[in-house]
């Protein structure tokens, strides 16, 4: 009795232990050098979850509106490797950019599948985005040394459009346990990160930044009031402080600039340049390569030539636009399986927010809506698809699934877990 009572502690210990490294993970997802920790933590999870099911420990499900395009969108990707202009970097971008995605997205949905959880998760990428803010603001201006009133803020590790995505995650999830929450420590805590969140996030002047988080705050609205109202109020005392003293914000939002900007916007050249490689490879697209295009000078140039010579560029970019990433890789048929997995998303997400059973998973459901409007948005304009960004993505994604679960689940008790 004594040994099996020992063996089923050990059991139990490694289904914690899951959850753990995968808060581990996620909360260094922002930083840069920090490679080895998540490799670590997620190959730890994944030979901990193996064993759990070959044990039969736990009932691991891939039950979710998300796991049919899921499945036809990774389907469509695997055949793609085979018409792809650069194989090996393809498989490999295959692995690591989908595939390893896709299971922390269903560790995700199992191991987080609770009240209690989910707010614990939370927890993770406000104080993991908070400190990197911190961190963020203390290295560029200070070790640097750069000027605070005339440089905008970025590191060389970590771009601009990256710190964006991080920034407004944390900064939605703050405002929305700000609303939950009565006690005062945690009270503080949360004001804290929405001020750090919030500063940062005006310091990148994004325009794609600025418009997402219009957008979610307005999501937001309907069930936060006085919270999103205190945080617009925040947000736009940071924003006038920083246009008066700020070099870079007075010329970003003058008439000239945005004038200049709109006649010279660098990514329609982008933009044109990735049509015509979507004209030679329209079903099949160029491979799943994350770089194909950008790291091939030769292969830019070919088809920059192509177009006017007013919006052609010499400089490889990324496309700055999730549906043209989509459609350069994947071709168009790629593009319509991305589309459907799209439209599955929002309507399991309605179905959350305005069937939720319940305020809890209502209240939450807006809050997730919300910070996809933000990737969405800042992804039309930005890249949405490398490592940073998408990890959130595919998080925003688990904790919309983990709601849709408890809607699903009438017979659970769901609030007794917060």
């Amino acid at each position: 009795m004594t040994e099996q009572n020992t063996i089923e502690n050990i059991f139990a210990a490694l289904k914690m232990s899951v959850p753990i490294l995968m808060g581990i993970f996620l909360f260094f997802n922002p930083f840069s050098h920090t490679t080895a920790i998540k490799e670590i933590c997620f190959y730890f999870s994944i030979f901990i979850v193996l064993i759990l099911i070959t044990f039969k420990k736990i009932d691991f499900s891939f039950k979710s509106p998300l796991t049919l395009p899921f499945a036809l969108f990774t389907v469509w990707a695997s055949i793609g490797l085979f018409f792809a202009l650069y194989k090996e970097n393809s498989v490999h971008d295959f692995y690591t950019h989908l595939l390893k995605y896709l299971a922390i997205y269903y560790i995700m949905i199992n191991f987080f599948n609770s009240g209690k959880r989910l707010i614990i998760l939370s927890w993770i990428i406000i104080v993991s985005a908070t400190i990197f803010s911190i961190g963020g603001l203390g290295y560029f201006y200070l070790v640097l040394g750069n000027n605070i009133l005339t440089t905008r803020m970025t590191f060389q590790e970590t771009s601009i459009n990256i710190i964006g995505f991080v920034s407004i995650f944390a900064l939605l999830l703050s405002v929305h346990l700000l609303s939950r929450t009565d006690l005062l420590y945690k009270k503080i805590l949360l004001l804290f990160s929405l001020t750090v969140t919030s500063i940062v996030t005006v310091m990148t002047l994004s325009f794609g930044t600025f418009l997402g988080m219009i957008l979610s705050i307005l999501v937001l609205f309907p069930k936060n009031k006085k919270i999103v109202f205190l945080t617009f109020l925040l947000l736009a005392t940071v924003s006038i402080i920083t246009t008066l003293k700020f070099s870079p914000a007075k010329s970003r939002f003058s008439t000239n600039f945005i004038l200049n900007k709109l006649q010279n916007e660098e990514r329609i050249k982008i933009w044109y340049t990735y049509l015509e490689i979507i004209k030679d490879y329209p079903i099949s697209g160029i491979g799943f390569d994350m770089d194909d295009v950008w790291h091939d000078q030769n292969l830019w140039d070919k088809y920059s030539a192509r177009i006017p010579s007013k919006f052609r560029t010499t400089t490889k970019w990324v496309p700055h636009n999730i549906f043209l990433s989509i459609t350069v890789r994947l071709g168009l048929i790629g593009l319509g399986l991305y589309l459907y997995l799209m439209f599955v998303y929002i309507r399991m997400s309605w179905m959350v927010v305005k069937h939720g059973k319940g305020d809890f998973i209502k209240s939450w459901g807006l809050c997730v809506t919300g910070a996809f409007v933000v990737w969405f948005v800042k992804g039309m304009l930005e890249p949405a698809l490398s490592h940073v960004p998408a990890i959130i993505n595919y998080t925003i994604f688990a904790m919309m699934t983990i709601l849709w679960k408890f809607n699903s689940e009438t017979d659970r008790q769901i609030l007794q877990d917060q």
